[in-house]
């Protein structure tokens, strides 16, 4: 029965099909008188094969013949008028056939996209409704979302495992760090159990200082045993808070400065001439960015310093360009003593070496006498 039906719904619908190529192919019996007018004005074959284009270029050819305006021998403005509405019927029926040409396309695409109901399940795994290009589009998005389900199955199966390992390995840990524990504890009850005993038989009733308080904290009676107790386990493992790291950075780049201008002023010699105080300016130049970065790690001390008293205060170049002048005339006296010193002892060492001589020579004379 629905085998009748599907024939009998095809051979209507090819009749359909045949009927509108049948009306496709005599369409130019149909036209008008005033169309075939229109057609005759613009020069143009009464067919379907003319283009929009074809139209519009006929029609600009003869406004420029009949335009009023023209300034030609052939101007008419009735004529002209009756080409411009003829332009716009060719135009208007162009595009009339236009759509009925889509509309019996889509007719055709339809009549011939549908596959009968039982074939419908035998290609994209039964996935997807309507014409085969809609199916095919139903199926690709099946296919993502499937795939996208397959991932996220994958990924929660990896974290799963993952997080079974990572139990197993922490059941481990715990269960050698109970092991430790208990071995520590055994070990405190060992030596309280000793303890307990050495106290029953009386050996700590004769200890110096029995029954006085311990002096644990003498350098600083005011301090939190807890604190103190916490600073002394961190000393003992190399904890250095982040404030004592930054107070010995700032120490070690302010002696660097200090020495690299010392050195420098003190070869310079101290009379400076034009040379000398060239050279003597780049460094002050290059010490005065250097003490730029210096005090942004003074800025940086201040802010975590825990006592106000031991904030710094920022490194000026006046200050240590002074410094540096004092230092190096200090150097200076220095060496300017230990030269008067060395030719002191130099000359005592040449008087004796002349009176050593002239003692000799008296003594030879003497004796060949």
């Amino acid at each position: 029965m629905s085998f009748h039906v599907l024939v009998s719904c095809t051979s209507s619908r090819h009749g359909f099909l045949l009927l509108l190529r049948c009306r496709r192919s005599c369409w130019l019996r149909t036209l008008s008188g005033s169309l075939r007018e229109s057609y005759r004005l613009l020069q143009l074959p009464e067919d379907e094969s003319i283009s929009p284009e074809k139209a519009k270029e006929s029609y600009l050819r003869l406004a420029r013949l009949y335009h009023p305006d023209c300034g030609a021998p052939t101007a008419d403005a009735a004529l002209f008028t009756r080409v411009e509405e003829a332009y716009r019927s060719v135009l208007a029926h162009r595009s009339e056939a236009r759509r009925r040409d889509v509309v019996q396309d889509e007719d055709e695409d339809s009549s011939t996209g549908v596959a009968p109901q039982h074939r419908h399940y035998l290609s994209y795994e039964g996935v997807g409704s309507g014409t085969p290009s809609q199916r095919e589009r139903h199926y690709r998005h099946f296919r993502a979302d499937r795939a996208a389900e397959q991932v996220l199955d994958y990924r929660q199966r990896e974290h799963e495992r993952a997080a079974a390992a990572e139990g197993a390995l922490m059941e481990r840990d715990m269960r050698q760090r109970s092991k430790s524990i208990k071995i520590t504890q055994a070990v405190e009850r060992l030596v309280e159990d000793l303890i307990q005993e050495s106290m029953a038989r009386g050996d700590f009733r004769n200890l110096s200082g029995a029954g006085k308080p311990l002096n644990k904290f003498q350098h600083n009676p005011y301090a939190d045993p807890m604190t103190h107790n916490l600073n002394r386990i961190l000393l003992d493992n190399g904890y250095q808070p982040p404030w004592v790291l930054t107070q010995r950075d700032i120490r070690e780049a302010a002696a660097r400065i200090r020495g690299e201008l010392l050195d420098g002023l003190a070869g310079l010699g101290e009379p400076l001439g034009p040379t000398e105080r060239l050279r003597w300016d780049e460094l002050c130049a290059h010490a005065e960015e250097e003490l730029a970065k210096l005090n942004k790690k003074v800025d940086s001390y201040n802010l975590i310093v825990p006592m106000l008293q031991m904030q710094m205060v920022h490194f000026s170049l006046a200050r240590e360009v002074r410094r540096a002048e004092e230092a190096a005339g200090r150097r200076r006296l220095e060496q300017r003593q230990r030269r008067k010193e060395e030719r002191k002892r130099v000359n005592a060492a040449n008087v004796a070496a002349k009176s050593a001589k002239r003692g000799l020579v008296s003594w030879m004379q003497s004796w060949i006498k």
